[in-house]
This record gives structure tokens, C-alpha cells and sequence, in this order.
């Protein structure tokens, strides 16, 4: 079963008589639990994680971190998950919601509560999740809320989000509350509008992304990643980490990315471009800056 206080139960066909034994074991004061895996068990439903939430809210339960990803899951849950969450004696730090229709309205309950100055929620995953530019509403708003903990919010996969949606989400980011340092949102059929948004974000005086993936949107393009250089090449920015994968870029891109780390003594290092066909020579004056001690990039892929 490996550490005592972790416990990977992923793929093994449970349904809610499982969490209503789990959350038991939750609720028990000899409980040490910080773990806990129960991915892609399709038959757990809404009604498994009510009995769950359950032992989630109770006062001896020290969960740290929850893997919910694709079983089955509604709006439904995050109301449940919700109470769980805004419970003064929760201890949860990463909560996983992968790959299950909660949609906008499920989002928009987890999201009040991320506001709520009992949650202590740094890692929110809403991948594959059928949401909208109305998530993206509610989730900017949690982001400036002065008692949000979030540090990691990922989106990936949720290709009705939009431009739109990311320049709502924009707003959270600049805002001088939000402590956000990585954002996924790879494959979200995104455009250079994103970027541009994403750009002012990044220049602001106040922003703390250290991490952005952007991979697999391939609408983003050369004009898109030019709009993003104008922010990479800001003081304020504090970007560590850029994943512009399957982008559909070409040398503008390289020269545009280049130009903006000598521009600024960047804190980037790691970028990463495969899947864009980028040849050798393309890439020449970003390899220069990855073995020029003045600059921090240490690691280049395409």
C-alpha cells in the first residue's frame, strides 16, 4: 500500500460504499492520512465524494492532498467539495479535479470558497473540465481576494476558454492579492489575444508567475509570441519556466524570444518550443544565451 500516510487507490472500480469507509478513517483520531489517490474510478460519483466530504470537514482529518481526476464527477461534488474546503479545520493543500464535467457551475461554488479565509488550498487542477470564460470569471476573482492561497491553477484542456476567458483570468493575475505562480493552460484553443493579456499580466508590478504553459495551441503563432516577448522582457516579470510546445512557430518566434532576454536580465530558465519543426539555425541565438553565463537559461528544448 506504500507510505502509511499515503494511499493510491486510482483505477481499482470503487463506489461510494469505499469513500464511505474512507472518510470514516478520515474522520479518526488516530488518522494520519496526507494522501490520498482515488483517480479514474468511474463508478465513485457524486454521491462517493458527499460521503467523503464528510470525514473531509471533520476536525481530526489532516488530508493534504485529494485526487478526484476523472471519476465521474459533477457540480454536484464542488458543492460538497466546497463545504469541505471552507471548514475551519481543513487542511487540504492540492485538490485534483481532472477530467470530470463540472463545468462552469461547479467552478463558480469551488471558487467562493477559495475566497473564504479558512481554505487553504495552494494547487487546484480543473484540466479536461468542460469549462468557459465563466470559470475563468469566477477563478479571477478568488485570485484577488486577500485570503486566497492559490500557487497553482491548471486549466488545460478546456478549449471553450478561450481568449476571452484568459483575459478575465488576466485581471486576477494583476491584481496585488493574487499569489499565483504557475498556469497551465495548454491546448485551450488560444490566439494571439491571449497573449497580449497574458503580456500585461506578466509586466505588472505585482505579478508572481513563475510557471506558464501555453503548449499546444497552435493559433498562438509568431504574432502571438511577439505580444508575449513585450512582457518577458519587463522588468516586473519573474518568469521562470515557458512552455510554448506545439505552437505552430517559426524563427520570428526564436527571434522575438531572443530579443527580449537580452533585453532584460530575464530570470527564464527553462523554455520550452518542440513540436513547432524548429531546425538548429533557427534556434542559434537563444542556444547563444543558454551558454552565456550572463543569462539564466540553463534549459532549451525544441
Amino acid at each position: 500500500m506504500g507510505h502509511p500516510n499515503v494511499r493510491w487507490l486510482g483505477c481499482c472500480n470503487l463506489t461510494e460504499k469505499s469513500c464511505a469507509a474512507l472518510s470514516s478513517v478520515l474522520s479518526s483520531n488516530s488518522s494520519s492520512l496526507r494522501q490520498l489517490d482515488l483517480s479514474s474510478n468511474y463508478l465513485l460519483g457524486d454521491s462517493g465524494v458527499e460521503l467523503l466530504s464528510t470525514g473531509l470537514e471533520h476536525p481530526n482529518c489532516r488530508l493534504e492532498k485529494l485526487d478526484l481526476g476523472g471519476c465521474k464527477l459533477t457540480e454536484k461534488s464542488c458543492a460538497a467539495l466546497s463545504s469541505a474546503l471552507s471548514s475551519n479545520s481543513s487542511s487540504l493543500r492540492q485538490l485534483h479535479l481532472r477530467n470530470n464535467n463540472l463545468g462552469d457551475s461547479g467552478v463558480e461554488l469551488l471558487s467562493t470558497d477559495l475566497e473564504h479565509p479558512n481554505c487553504r488550498l495552494e494547487k487546484l487542477d480543473l484540466s479536461w473540465c468542460d469549462l468557459t470564460e465563466k470559470s475563468c470569471a469566477a477563478l479571477s476573482s478568488a485570485l484577488s481576494s486577500n485570503s486566497s492561497s492559490l500557487r497553482q491553477l491548471h486549466l488545460g484542456g478546456n478549449n471553450l476558454l478561450g481568449d476571452s476567458g484568459v483575459k478575465l483570468l488576466s485581471t486576477g493575475l494583476k491584481h496585488p492579492n493574487c499569489r499565483l505562480e504557475t498556469l497551465e493552460l495548454s491546448c485551450c484553443d488560444l490566439t494571439e489575444k491571449s497573449c497580449a493579456a497574458l503580456s500585461s499580466a506578466l509586466s505588472s508590478n505585482s505579478s508572481s508567475l513563475r510557471q506558464l504553459n501555453l503548449g499546444g495551441n497552435n493559433l498562438l503563432g509568431d504574432s502571438g509570441v511577439e505580444l508575449l516577448s513585450t512582457g518577458l522582457e519587463h522588468p516586473n516579470c519573474r518568469l521562470e519556466k515557458l512552455d510554448l510546445s506545439y505552437c505552430n512557430l517559426t524563427l520570428r518566434s526564436c527571434s522575438s524570444l531572443a530579443s527580449a532576454l537580452r533585453s532584460n536580465p530575464s530570470s527564464l530558465r527553462e523554455l520550452h518550443l518542440g513540436g513547432n519543426n524548429l531546425q538548429q539555425s533557427d534556434v542559434e541565438l537563444l542556444s547563444a544565451l543558454q551558454k552565456d553565463p550572463e543569462y539564466k537559461l540553463t534549459k532549451l528544448e525544441y
